[in-house]
């Protein structure tokens, strides 16, 4: 049987962990943190990420705590214009089979988690590289597995000895991220709603939408920065600023900033679309491999939908080279066009189409080099 390790207990390596499993394959996670903490704050799944999802077992979960968008409305940032304006919700489940579902990500980590038997993560394993099949830890030890998967993040180490040192790069692009209690703004039209306000450039927005059962709103709102030059790539915010920047908004958008106690400050880095993640015996998944703006708010669903095509893959092959690459060749070219459609900020400004993004299944998608080597 083929055994596969993965770094990184991250939303990718977690939902690669259970995949794999339902496939009957053995598998460990290896965390660098000692312990899971409720970390972060929104995370937006969209009908193709909660499919995917509701495939590992974890639908029940996640809705319990989750609110579900009615429509995705786009406005404009001056006028309150509405520019297009996609059915979602009921609606969502009826033509794509599945949701769109907005929560916090400590309650998305937490299903995973209790979808995952004692012993199958490994915590405080900090990965300093890998190589020939054997991933070697910072405090001296390792292990060995036919297959290593590098799902340990933008900072990859696994990515780093594929491909050498790189870093990142800032994309001159600040988020602003707050939540908002419902009953503050309570009056508001549409915070039932995924609603995205289209600044005077590619760079500005503000983007809002509900979180636990409709009770809370989620407030994320980017600018353009010429440089980042804090420590931490996240830190406290200033109110005070986000208000200023924001000044010129329509009044609708204005009120959230203005019902807002505190604010997290972040940079925004990516990377560019990479031509393979496989050197055979260790691959790459998620923010490892494809790290995007958050823009189309894909990141999740894509290192989802990863972890679902890659463990098909390596259920179908025995020859673990034979089943990276039919991984990598099935969402390379998926992968590369959501990264350069994030970056340009352009999806569903008007209205549009979002069915080649939505109605994706990595259940059921295509395995692209598989046809030429099985039937099943």
């Amino acid at each position: 049987m083929t055994t596969v390790a993965v770094c990184g207990g991250g939303i990718g390596g977690l939902a690669t962990a259970i995949a794999l499993r339902k496939f009957g394959l053995d598998v460990t996670v290896y965390e660098q943190t000692r312990q899971f903490a409720r970390v972060g704050a929104d995370i937006n799944l969209t009908p193709n990420a909660v499919r995917a999802l509701d495939g590992l077992g974890i639908g029940p979960a996640i809705r319990e705590s989750a609110a579900r968008p009615q429509f995705r409305i786009s406005r404009t940032w001056d006028t309150g214009a509405e520019t297009s304006r996609l059915p979602m919700g009921d609606s969502a489940e009826q033509q794509y089979g599945a949701p769109q579902l907005t929560m916090h990500r400590g309650d998305l980590m937490t299903a995973l988690e209790n979808r995952l038997p004692s012993g199958v993560v490994e915590m405080g394993r900090r990965v300093s590289g890998v190589a020939d099949g054997r991933i070697e830890f910072t405090d001296g030890s390792g292990v060995s597995a036919d297959v290593i998967v590098g799902a340990d993040g933008i900072h990859s180490a696994v990515r780093t000895s594929l491909l050498g040192r790189e870093q990142p790069t800032f994309t001159g692009v600040v988020a602003f991220r707050a939540v908002v209690p419902t009953e503050r703004v309570g009056d508001l039209p549409n915070l039932d709603c995924f609603t995205k306000w289209w600044g005077p450039d590619s760079s500005t927005q503000i983007v809002t939408f509900p979180l636990n059962q409709g009770k809370d709103i989620f407030v994320f709102a980017t600018c353009g920065q010429e440089e980042w030059t804090e420590e931490s790539w996240t830190t406290p915010g200033s109110v005070t600023e986000l208000r200023e920047l924001y000044r010129d908004f329509h009044p609708e958008a204005r009120a959230l900033l203005d019902a807002c106690d505190d604010v997290l400050k972040s940079a925004l880095y990516v990377r560019d679309p990479l031509a393979s993640w496989t050197d055979g015996r260790s691959v790459l998944l998620g923010d490892a491999a494809h790290p995007m703006m958050p823009f189309m708010a894909q990141g999740a669903g894509m290192a989802v939908e990863d972890a679902v095509v890659l463990s098909r893959c390596l259920s179908l092959f025995d020859d673990p080279a034979v089943a990276l690459q039919t991984y990598q060749e099935t969402r390379l070219q998926r992968t590369s066009r959501i990264q350069r459609g994030s970056r340009s900020n352009e999806w569903l400004k008007v209205a549009g189409n979002g069915d080649w993004v939505y109605e994706y299944d990595a259940w059921q998608v295509p395995l692209e080099l598989a046809a030429a080597r099985t039937d099943a």
